[in-house]
């Protein structure tokens, strides 16, 4: 299985068997929780996390939404 170089939010990461945006959510924990994903300067919908596939090099912002007032 291929290794996966990725910028995110910053810093330099890789990952192995990770290949949609879904897959890489559950891999950093995320599940579940209110998260915004920008690739490459462009907002990946939540809609799209399932079938948008990652590719080497892409640079990722990733935001969680915190609640509280």
């Amino acid at each position: 299985m291929s290794q996966l170089n990725l910028s995110i939010n910053g810093e330099a990461r890789s990952f192995a068997g990770v290949v949609t945006f879904a897959d890489l959510v559950v891999e950093l924990g995320l599940a579940g929780k209110r998260i915004a994903i920008e690739r490459n300067g462009d907002i990946v919908p939540r809609s799209l996390h399932a079938e948008a596939r990652l590719a080497d090099g892409d640079v990722l912002e990733i935001v969680v939404a915190v609640g509280g007032g």
